[in-house]
C-alpha cells in the first residue's frame, strides 16, 4: 500500500501542498503554490503556476520580486503556446504567494478563464502614513500578496485586459492582492500619478474581481462593456478613482465592497447600464460622489451605507430609468482632515445630497441624516436639499426618513418633473414641487 504521506513529502512528484494525488485549484488556493508548470508532471498541474518559481528563459536576472509584470507576461505566452487550439483552452491559475512585488512591465491579459491569485489585499493606508508621524509604527508598507504599480506614462495599467474578435473574452478572475500605486507626488494628497490598477477595454463576461486591496491609484478599476461581471468583497480607497464601469454593461453586481475615492474622482460610476446590482456596500469620503448613475436603467441600489462630504453623494443623470433605491444610509457630513479642508465638487447644496433625473425610479425606504455646520451651507443661508428630482417622469419618493441638524428640505421637485409622487418623506413644509404635476402626501 502507498504511504500518502510519502507521496507529499516526495519532491520529486512536484504536487501541491496538501492536495493528495491530484492538484486542485482549491488547494492551490487554500495552501500556497505550486512549481513551475513546465516541472509539473500531470496536466492539470501543467497549469497552475508560482510567480516565485516562474524563470524567463535567458533573463535569469528578471524575479518576480524584480518585475512580476514581466514574468506575468511570460506565463500568459506559456499558456497560449501549449493551449494552442479552440476546443483545449481550459486557462490557468498564477499565483502570487505573500511577499512584496515591483511591477514595471504592463501585463496584458488577452486569454480566457484566467485566475490571477494572491493570499490577501494587503490593504494599508498610505493616506495616514503620508500626513502624520509613522515613527514607532509597526507596519509601514502594504502587506499580503503585495504588488508595487511602478508603470510608465505610456503604459499606465498594471493589468490591461484586451482582445479584439470573438468570442469576447470571458471567466477571468482577479483575487486576494494588493495593488499599490506607492506614491501622490507631491505630499500625498494629490490623487493623481496616472496609473491604473485593472482596466478591461474590451466586452468581456463572467468576470471575477474579488478580495482584492486597492490603493493609490489614480484610477483603481475600470470595466469597459460588462456582462455579468462581480466585483465583491474588496477594499479600494485612497485611489482617485475606485470603480468605473464605462461604455455599457448589464448584469452586474458590485456587492460588499469598502470604497472611497479622491475629492476629484468617482466612488461608483456606472455608465448606461441595465440591471446593474449595487447591494451591501460600505462608501466612504472623499469622492465628488458615492454611487453616480448616468443613462442607467432598471438598476437596483439597496443596503448601502453612504457617508460624504459633498452634496450629490448618490446622482442618478443622464435620463435614467425604472431604477430602484431603498433600504440605503446616506450621512452627509463635513470634512474634517486638515489636507483637505477647503475642497469642493463644485456643487451646492442644492443640487441635493440625492440628485435623480429621469423617468419612473423609485426612491423609498432610506434614512438621510445631514449634519453640516451652518457657516459651511452653499449657498449660504440656503435650506439645503435632502432629495432633489431634477426632471422626468413619474417618479416616486415613498416613505423616507431626513434627520438634519438644520432646517432642511426633504424632497424638491423642478418644474420640468410631470407625473412624480412624494409620499410620506416629510411634512408639507419639507416638500416643495415647482411642478402643478405632482401628487404629495406629506407625513402625519
Amino acid at each position: 500500500m502507498t504511504d500518502k504521506n510519502s507521496v507529499l513529502v516526495d519532491p520529486s512528484r512536484r504536487r501541491l501542498l496538501g492536495a493528495g494525488a491530484v492538484a486542485t485549484l482549491s488547494g492551490a488556493l487554500a495552501f500556497g503554490a505550486t512549481a513551475p508548470a513546465q516541472a509539473a508532471d500531470k496536466p492539470e498541474e501543467a497549469n497552475i503556476y508560482d510567480v516565485t518559481s516562474w524563470k524567463i528563459k535567458g533573463r535569469p536576472e528578471v524575479t518576480a520580486q524584480v518585475d512580476i509584470g514581466a514574468v506575468i507576461n511570460d506565463i500568459i505566452a506559456d499558456i497560449k503556446k501549449r493551449q494552442a487550439t479552440a476546443d483545449t483552452r481550459p486557462g490557468a491559475v498564477i499565483t502570487i504567494p505573500p511577499g512584496d512585488y515591483d511591477l514595471r512591465t504592463q501585463v496584458v491579459v488577452d486569454i480566457s478563464y484566467l485566475t490571477i491569485a494572491g493570499f490577501g489585499h494587503g490593504f494599508f493606508s498610505r493616506s495616514i502614513k503620508d500626513n502624520v508621524d509613522t515613527s514607532g509604527w509597526f507596519d509601514s508598507q502594504p502587506g499580503g500578496s503585495h504588488i508595487r504599480v511602478l508603470t510608465p506614462s505610456t503604459a499606465p495599467q498594471a493589468f490591461l485586459v484586451r482582445r479584439a474578435g470573438s468570442p469576447r473574452l470571458s471567466g477571468v478572475v482577479f483575487r486576494d492582492f494588493c495593488l499599490d500605486g506607492v506614491e501622490f507626488p507631491p505630499d500625498g494628497n494629490s490623487y493623481r500619478n496616472g496609473r491604473t490598477g485593472i482596466e478591461v477595454a474590451s466586452d468581456n463576461d463572467s468576470f471575477h474581481i474579488t478580495g482584492m486591496g486597492f490603493v493609490y491609484l489614480e484610477h483603481a478599476l475600470i470595466v469597459r462593456g460588462a456582462d455579468a461581471l462581480r466585483i465583491h468583497d474588496n477594499m479600494i480607497a485612497e485611489c482617485g478613482n475606485c470603480v468605473e464601469l464605462t461604455g455599457a454593461g448589464q448584469a452586474t453586481i458590485v456587492s460588499d465592497n469598502l470604497m472611497g475615492a479622491g475629492p476629484e474622482g468617482a466612488t461608483l460610476l456606472a455608465e448606461n447600464h441595465e440591471g446593474l446590482l449595487i447591494t451591501g456596500n460600505n462608501l466612504f469620503p472623499r469622492g465628488r460622489s458615492l454611487v453616480e448613475l448616468t443613462g442607467c436603467n432598471r438598476c437596483s441600489v439597496t443596503a448601502n451605507r453612504f457617508q460624504g462630504f459633498s452634496p450629490g453623494m448618490m446622482r442618478l443623470i443622464n435620463n435614467c430609468k425604472e431604477n430602484l433605491i431603498t433600504g440605503n444610509h446616506f450621512r452627509r457630513g463635513m470634512e474634517g482632515f486638515p489636507p483637505f479642508l477647503g475642497t469642493s465638487n463644485g456643487l451646492d447644496d442644492l443640487y441635493g445630497v440625492v440628485h435623480i433625473a429621469g423617468d419612473n425610479n423609485l426612491f423609498s425606504n432610506n434614512l438621510i441624516a445631514y449634519d453640516v455646520s451652518p457657516d459651511r451651507i452653499v449657498p449660504p443661508n440656503a435650506q439645503p436639499t435632502m432629495v432633489l428630482i431634477a426632471g422626468g417622469d413619474s417618479n416616486l419618493v415613498a416613505t423616507n426618513h431626513v434627520v438634519s441638524n438644520v432646517e432642511a428640505q426633504h424632497v424638491v421637485l423642478d418644474a420640468s418633473t410631470v407625473r412624480s409622487k412624494v409620499l410620506d418623506s416629510g411634512p408639507a413644509s419639507k416638500v416643495t414641487s415647482y411642478s402643478a404635476d405632482t401628487a404629495v402626501r406629506p407625513t402625519p
